[in-house]
């Protein structure tokens, strides 16, 4: 199997044991040494038993399916950590009045406060400075590279 047909049999396996939870995936990644990773968030937060539950219950689809064999593989499951982008519309909603720094296709850099995220766009609340007055930019999805939440202390 390629790293990408395992994947695709991970992710089909892993669906069903999301289907009455409020947990949603954000990425998976296989490195060449089996080290499958799972990346999920949730939209009451990814709590590390939520995290146990899924592993341990995805490990036993995996394992029950034959896979691999001789067991040699690995499985994470994790959020997505600090300083990730977001790449979900639900991570962006779960993220409403939260600080976010987006970067656009063209390079150009907004941060501002999440106000509101709509199925095509969405709108920070900008803070001003001394050339520019606080203001709302409206932005569309498809203009986003990353965007990624601020911690504020």
């Amino acid at each position: 199997m390629t790293n990408e047909e395992i994947l695709a049999k991970v992710h089909s396996l892993l669906e069903p044991l999301l289907d009455d939870t409020d947990l949603f995936i954000t990425g998976m990644h296989i490195k060449p040494t089996a080290n499958i990773k799972i990346y999920m968030d949730s939209d009451s937060g990814l709590t590390v038993e939520k995290s146990i539950h899924i592993n341990r219950a995805l490990r036993a689809a995996i394992d029950a399916e034959g896979m691999f064999p001789e067991g040699d593989y690995s499985l994470e499951v994790s959020s997505p950590g600090v300083g990730e982008p977001l790449t979900s519309i639900r991570q962006y909603r779960k993220n409403v009045g939260r600080l976010l720094e987006v970067e656009k296709n063209d390079g150009t850099l907004v941060t501002g406060f999440l106000r509101n995220v709509a199925e095509d766009a969405l709108t920070l609340d900008v803070k001003g400075t001394k050339k520019v007055p606080p203001h709302e930019a409206a932005i569309p999805l498809a203009d986003i590279k990353t965007a990624i939440v601020q911690v504020v202390f």
